[in-house]
């Protein structure tokens, strides 16, 4: 049983546009429109790679409502909480050049009862064999520590969770009891240098990166994925550590394909592949989510496909 947490999902409307201008009038060009965040994209990646998921997070008003039918009509099975305040619109625009400007809101106020609700739906599903997915930014009304907490309250149920968060949360998620700590994680490099607060610059080596990630595990993790964008991925556990170089793809967007990663990470989880396996199945999952427009994840034969070009090196 996998089952993805999004607090604070969201319209996603992705638009090209030949070349971005500030201060001055971009015409917008083939506007697409998603059920987007985090949580819910990796559960698409995950549908898309054959497996099945249980999407849940909180849905308010007229944004809330499309959100979950544009979730229900890509084939996903969703729990959502269904709050007072309503859901968020973000707008993702990609020059000709595959650049993207990200206009995201901050999403609606959520009360602590709300929260609660919540917690309960997903306690519903904690199970020794379930692994939860919480990724994406907290909803305002919420303290810093609630993902932390609810990492926590899970693996005290004998479930697993990955955490896919950035700042504040994520620190301290991190710094928590390891009883407590997520499983496994998936920072992209400023992430990873913010926690450890180090200045993101060219002196910081490959090396020095898999020293961090290698303190991380000492907190308690099982894995932590870093991600690097063009330059490809590290992925570091207790049997060591692997090198995957960025692969060239045509891009049309890079929106999701952190989520695609993840996705096919806890799909190659729970299908029970060795880790080399769900380590090139993820970043053939991330450069296939380049190809697609909006946050739409690859199709599993574009995915086996750029599998075969998937460059693994284990480097310790």
């Amino acid at each position: 049983m996998i089952v993805t947490v999004t607090a604070n999902p969201a319209l996603d409307k992705t638009a090209r546009v030949d070349v971005m201008r500030a201060n001055a009038l971009n015409r917008l060009e083939s506007v697409v429109i998603d059920c987007g965040g985090k949580g819910v994209n990796v559960s698409a990646t995950i549908h898309a790679l054959g497996g099945d998921s249980v999407a849940a997070g909180f849905a308010g008003g007229g944004t809330g409502e499309e959100l979950l039918a544009r979730i229900a009509a890509k084939g996903l099975r969703s729990d959502f909480i269904r709050i007072k305040n309503p859901t968020r619109t973000n707008l993702k625009v990609v020059d000709r050049e595959g650049r993207l400007t990200e206009l995201n809101e901050p999403g609606p106020e959520v009360s602590i009862e709300e929260w609660r609700s919540l917690e309960t739906c997903l306690f519903h599903y904690a199970e020794r064999d379930a692994v939860f997915v919480i990724s994406g930014s907290l909803c305002r009304g919420l303290e810093s520590a609630a993902y932390r907490n609810l990492c926590g309250a899970l693996r005290s149920k004998k479930a697993k969770v990955f955490l896919d968060a950035d700042g504040e949360a994520l620190k301290l998620a991190l710094e928590a009891e390891p009883a407590m700590v997520p499983d496994y994680i998936k920072p992209n490099r400023y992430e990873m240098l913010t926690f450890f607060g180090i200045n993101d610059d060219e002196t910081v080596t490959e090396e020095a990166l898999l020293n961090l990630a290698e303190k991380l595990l000492e907190r308690g993790l099982t894995l932590c994925a870093i991600s690097m964008g063009v330059e490809g991925a590290l992925f570091v556990n207790s049997e060591g550590a692997w090198r995957a170089p960025g692969m060239k793809v045509p891009i049309r967007s890079t929106v999701g394909a952190g989520d695609s990663m993840v996705g096919a990470l806890v799909y190659g989880l729970e299908q029970g592949l060795d880790a080399e396996a769900y380590f090139a199945l993820s970043v053939a999952a991330s450069a296939g989510a380049c190809t697609t427009a909006g946050t739409n994840p690859p199709e599993r034969k574009l995915v086996d496909d750029l599998i075969a070009r998937v460059r693994l090196e284990k480097i310790r």
